[in-house]
């Protein structure tokens, strides 16, 4: 531990520079809100650009293994898992594609 104030940079550590979640909290290792945070959404959005459906199923495998994760940590707290299907996979169902998005004529 260092008390200069030298960032974890200067200090040979690594600085997460994308929002990737921290397990098993599910938390981003970047800003520290709940995975996945509003940039970790935008980045998805833009892998996943042409391919919803596996938006989807990638997103909901890291459901599975998060339930499983939180339910470890906390085995009394993870008995509604509604909250944490809305946050994986509510989130890109209620994503219209925004102002680039193709609609049918």
């Amino acid at each position: 531990m260092s008390g200069n104030g030298a960032s974890p940079a200067e200090l040979g550590r690594a600085v997460p520079t994308e929002h990737l979640p921290l397990r098993p909290l599910w938390l981003c290792r970047r800003c520290g809100q709940p995975w996945p945070c509003g940039r970790a959404r935008l980045a998805l959005l833009a892998e996943y650009r042409d391919n919803r459906v596996g938006l989807f199923v990638y997103l909901a495998g890291l459901l599975y293994e998060a339930i499983d994760d939180l339910h470890q940590l906390h085995p009394s707290t993870t008995g509604d898992v509604t909250d944490l299907f809305d946050r994986f996979l509510g989130w890109p169902a209620r994503h219209h594609g925004g102002a680039g998005s193709t609609t049918p004529r």
